[in-house]
């Protein structure tokens, strides 16, 4: 399912690309957000890492519910290359923090190329750790966090549970990955089935990969923290929800990763769903495969939350 693939980003048209995206990308504002009372919103701003520029926090809860409330921490998509915190809001609040309920927090991170890797993935761990810090006064229950994302934030959301097991950081509960963007090799069989068809083809992510890594992009010993996909050691991770379609780029490389959580002893629930293009869901959102994704997503955040 989807539509025909987009005329793939290529380095020399990639400025041109990113402007014509973020113009054509609606951005809310706190008080469309706010959606007449509906939702608690407001912007925060959290200590970058040491020598970097403070990160923004673009945070969520349903109005009125009283209590320390559980916390979805979302890297929203876009190649790394795009995208915003405030956009994937509306969707997050009306599909989980009111129905759940929970608090969102979505990050504003760096985008690439004018920010290269580690900034996004440090901007992530400077919020979270800012987060759980202040759960108390933000009225967060800090040992029910789940950093999750979609595409380019599903990669970011791996790599943050991977930085913060290792360094002994803040411990989320699981990890929720939807069509992550894992692995920067850019080779597997699917990538180049794909090739021209996905609506993200290997073009574009390699664009995208280029402008994170700069002349790191192809290092053998790029670290898992860049592309979790180079990872291996993945024991000692939370819960991770894994969802990918069969006909987009991501799908070996998603289910390669599930696979390698199972193998290091962990627990992975992996979804692939059939003739799913990368973004169907956003792209034909009353379709019944799109139903049955967010209803899957849905049931395991209630499992993991109890």
């Amino acid at each position: 399912m989807g539509e025909e693939a987009r005329e793939p980003v290529t380095p020399e048209g990639l400025a041109a690309w990113q402007k014509r995206d973020a113009a054509g990308r609606p951005r809310p504002t706190v008080e469309d957000l706010r959606a007449d009372g509906l939702f608690a919103v407001e912007e925060l701003r959290a200590p970058g890492a040491p020598g970097e520029p403070d990160v923004t926090l673009v945070s969520a809860r349903p109005a009125g519910v009283a209590g320390p409330l559980p916390l979805l921490y979302y890297l929203h998509g876009g190649g790394m290359i795009t995208g915003n915190a405030w956009s994937v809001l509306p969707r997050l609040l009306r599909e989980w923090a009111l129905p759940l309920p929970l608090a969102v927090i979505s990050v504003e991170y760096r985008l690439a190329p004018y920010a290269r890797y580690p900034a996004p993935v440090e901007d992530c761990y400077a919020g979270l750790v800012w987060a759980v810090d202040h759960a108390r006064e933000l009225g967060l229950d800090a040992d029910r966090v789940i950093v999750g994302g979609k595409s380019a934030g599903g990669g970011l959301a791996a790599a943050l549970a991977l930085l913060t097991r290792d360094r002994g950081g803040p411990t989320p509960i699981g990890q929720l990955l939807l069509s992550p963007m894992l692995d920067d090799r850019g080779d597997t069989f699917s990538s180049h089935q794909m090739a021209g068809h996905d609506t993200w083809d290997r073009t574009s992510n390699a664009t995208a990969w280029q402008a994170l890594l700069g002349d790191r992009y192809g290092a053998e010993d790029l670290p898992p923290y860049a592309a979790p996909a180079r990872a291996t050691h993945l024991s000692g991770l939370p819960p991770v929800y894994i969802e990918v379609g069969s006909a987009e780029t991501f799908r070996d490389e998603a289910v390669a990763y599930a696979n390698a959580v199972w193998q290091a002893g962990g627990e992975a629930e992996l979804h692939v769903w059939p003739g799913a293009c990368h973004g169907f869901d956003t792209l034909a959102p009353r379709a019944c495969l799109s139903q049955d994704a967010r209803d899957a997503r849905s049931r395991w955040l209630r499992r993991l939350l109890g």
